[in-house]
């Protein structure tokens, strides 16, 4: 599995109008991707600003390449974006997700 991670930031007036914004464009787009595997969207509000980092998860490249196109570490980015983001990462970064871990479910014995 690979971790697709993306930052960017917007002024804090814009954070909650952005996020329903990505909620609606790119979280519901990564949805729609066959080997998408689920995607977080991180928010930390500091000072005047919102900083944002998506992290969403693929089962292969080429489930990327579905998603983003032949150059996986272009971002995506939609019409309204111009307008909210006052920063973006230059790059999007992919990690190989090397383990992962479950809480263990309530009532269950080891």
């Amino acid at each position: 599995m690979i971790a697709r991670l993306w930052t960017g930031a917007v002024r804090l007036a814009d954070a909650d109008a952005y996020a329903d914004y990505i909620r609606t464009t790119g979280l519901e787009e990564y949805t729609r991707t066959p080997g998408n595997r689920g995607a977080w969207m991180l928010r930390r509000d500091n000072g005047d600003r919102t900083e944002y980092i998506t992290l969403s998860f693929w089962e292969s490249e080429d489930a990327i390449r579905a998603f983003a196109g032949d150059d996986i570490e272009a971002a995506v980015y939609y019409p309204e974006d111009e307008r909210y983001l006052i920063e973006r990462g230059p790059r999007v970064r992919h990690y190989v997700v090397s383990h992962a871990v479950q809480p263990a479910e309530k009532g269950s014995s080891r």
